[in-house]
């Protein structure tokens, strides 16, 4: 095929992404409001305990198998390779641009994690139903397509919530930190701080009865608590372990419900027992996996569509660095692209990547996709760069027609 082909088959998966992307955001103004902030909450509550897990679990139950699953090995490794690579250049774009202290985090969070689940699900099954896919049969390009694109989703959400979660966690807590040192500052250097101390020193002589009451109070609560923790059995504790565990967040968010649905696909697709129960128009039990596989199809449309009106909040942030901006989609489109042919060409001359072309273009593509949307949740969690994030994702997703169009064209051209 040549270049003007590719480039049209290209660009049509990107083109529907577009206008479906513009139906989210027209349907998020406040005029119309169908997709408005709760409802927008609602539906994506939907999608992430319903939808994905399906579409994923569905995926991977259906095309992976004992066999074939040696030879996936590769992608969690090149996904965390997008990651490494991503943040490095994040750090260096903050080096140049100097960013507010509360940004770092977001920039290096923006550049290391790419769109891993949702772009790739809605794109693939464009190109393999395209007439001119380069990639052969499109049904067969479709099954084993959405099974690398839900593999792609699992393993990401794992590194998000792993990886970016914790850098920018990290970035708040300094943040926060050194806005105490400053505010203590301030407040010493007015003289409230001597006042509160002076009020705090004249007060304290007035109840020490009750100081001793409570000095007596920790002692003896010290004492009971040491006596209960020599009484506890083991198996206690290993509950109350996994209470906790089960309570926190970051767990919680490792182990969401898509990544839940990839364990069950695997362990489906896997065991050959279980697959003859419930893979194939044979199968006893195929009307879980087609039940499955018919809630996974309403995850592509809706997943664009809230895509779209997420969006509108970057239409009212606040302001962000003109080259921040610049050098984050720089960092996306251009640098990870370039670095991630030259680790798949590499790797494919060592032998260590199966010659498929479609596994080869999933393995390049997520070297050029936009910034996860889950970013945007976690800067909200620490309340750190929300409305700068939301510009950010404007921008990186309304160039993400030009620049993802163009590399898939290329990726295609290597490939095929």
């Amino acid at each position: 095929m040549g270049f003007l082909e590719l480039f049209t088959v290209a660009s049509m998966p990107v083109i529907k992404v577009l206008m479906i992307t513009a139906v989210g955001l027209f349907l998020a103004l406040d005029n119309v409001n169908l997709l408005g902030k709760d409802a927008r909450i609602q539906v994506n509550h939907l999608v992430h305990y319903v939808f994905n897990p399906a579409l994923v679990g569905g995926n991977l139950a259906d095309t992976i198998t004992f066999e074939n699953v040696v030879s996936l090995w590769f992608m969690p490794v090149n996904i965390l390779l997008t990651f490494i690579i991503g943040s490095a250049l994040g750090w260096i774009l903050v080096k140049l641009t100097r960013p507010p202290k509360h940004l770092e985090g977001l920039i290096l969070g923006v550049c290391s994690a790419g769109n891993l689940g949702n772009l790739p699900i809605i794109i693939i099954p464009a190109i393999c139903k395209d007439k001119g896919s380069p990639f052969g049969d499109s049904d067969v390009c479709y099954r084993y397509g959405m099974a690398y694109a839900s593999l792609s989703m699992a393993v990401g959400a794992v590194y998000i919530w792993t990886y970016v979660y914790n850098i920018m966690r990290v970035s708040a807590s300094i943040v926060r930190k050194e806005d105490y040192r400053t505010s203590s500052f301030k407040l010493e250097a007015s003289g409230e701080i001597l006042e509160l101390l002076q009020d705090e020193e004249t007060s304290e002589p007035k109840t020490p009865a009750k100081d001793k009451m409570d000095d007596a109070y920790t002692v003896l609560l010290s004492s009971n608590e040491s006596e209960d923790k020599v009484k506890v059995p083991i198996t206690v504790k290993i509950k109350q372990l996994f209470g906790k565990l089960l309570v926190n967040s970051s767990f919680r968010a490792i182990f969401s419900p898509a990544t839940i649905g990839a364990i069950v696909g695997f362990i489906i697709g896997v065991v050959p027992q279980i697959r003859k129960l419930m893979i194939g128009s044979d199968a006893p039990l195929h009307v879980v996996e087609d039940s499955a596989t018919m809630l996974g199809e309403a995850a592509v449309p809706v997943i664009t569509l809230i895509m779209g009106a997420n969006l509108l909040k970057g239409l009212k942030g606040a302001n962000t660095s003109f080259w921040t901006i610049i050098g984050i989609i720089a960092v996306r489109y251009i640098f990870l692209p370039i670095l991630g042919i030259l680790v798949i060409k590499g790797v494919t001359q060592l032998g260590l990547v199966q010659p498929d072309p479609l596994y080869q273009f999933i393995l390049l593509l997520q070297y050029a996709l936009p910034p996860a949307m889950a970013i945007g949740t976690i800067a909200q969690l620490f309340g750190a760069g929300e409305s700068e994030c939301s510009i950010i994702m404007l921008w990186t997703y309304v160039l993400a027609s030009v620049a993802v169009t163009l590399w898939s064209t290329y990726f295609m051209w290597i490939v095929a």
